[in-house]
């Protein structure tokens, strides 16, 4: 359930929403850490500030969700690392429309209800932590109440990372402790609702999809000579990631 044995290209075919996710979040940073000029007003307009969500500045409730700070490379690559572990059985079970949602509606009510607590406070907030608090209690919600959809030693797994995140929320500076609290709840709240008529999460249920498609013999396969530059897309957009990263670490010290 969290172990990944798909390659890059099977992993982005099976789940294209946790791939637009990762992909768009480490992008927007990269954007912010290298070209300042630009990716600062990007920065600025999206920050989580309650002051301005409350003079009236509601996309501030979401677009936090996709930001990150610029000198955390840890941050978002701690949130990235989480969403391709944690996201990709529940976009399998609950499908991608709705898995989408779940991320986007967690993540929007830890950021209101960060806000409610004080919408005078003036303090920055970003990062999909709220979000991935919210797949947490979905999760939670199966290890204690849907013990169909989560076998014994996935469920020990989920607690102990969780308890770990929360451990962590509240030792370490800087953290949005209300946005991972209000996010957790979320997702539990939200919990019944979504994992309603689900199956538990099954590989093989990507491969028979596959095998459903179709795979077509083709006689003259042996005959063709191409160099079969497919198998090195993903191979290649992973470097390339890799490189921007440590191109965006570099940055730091520079």
């Amino acid at each position: 359930m969290f172990i990944r044995n798909e390659s890059f290209k099977e992993f982005i075919r099976f789940y294209p929403v946790v791939t637009a996710l990762v992909a768009f979040q480490l992008l927007i940073w990269i954007l912010v850490l290298l070209a300042p000029e630009f990716g600062n007003h990007i920065f600025q307009f999206g920050v989580g500030v309650n002051l301005l969500i409350a003079q009236g500045e509601y996309w501030r409730l979401v677009t936090p969700i996709f930001l990150h700070d610029p000198n955390g490379v840890m941050h978002v690559l701690f949130n990235s690392f989480s969403l391709v572990l944690f996201g990709p059985a529940l976009e399998q079970m609950t499908g991608k429309f709705k898995f989408l949602l779940i991320y986007l509606l967690t993540g929007i009510i830890g950021n209101f209800l960060t806000f409610i607590t004080d919408p005078g406070a003036y303090y920055v907030h970003v990062g999909a932590s709220g979000a991935i608090y919210g797949l947490f209690g979905l999760y939670i919600y199966m290890v204690f109440l849907r013990k169909d959809l989560i076998d014994p030693g996935n469920a020990q797994i989920i607690t102990t990372i969780f308890i770990l995140g929360i451990i962590m929320t509240f030792l370490r500076p800087g953290i949005n402790i209300l946005g991972h609290l209000f996010g957790f709840i979320a997702g539990f709240a939200v919990a019944p609702i979504f994992l309603r008529n689900v199956l538990p999460f099954s590989i093989w249920r990507n491969r028979r999809h596959d095998r459903d498609g179709g795979i077509q013999f083709d006689p003259n396969r042996w005959n063709k000579k191409r160099f079969p530059w497919r198998k090195y897309i993903g191979p290649a957009i992973w470097l390339f990631l890799a490189i921007l990263v440590f191109l965006g670490i570099i940055a730091m010290f520079l």
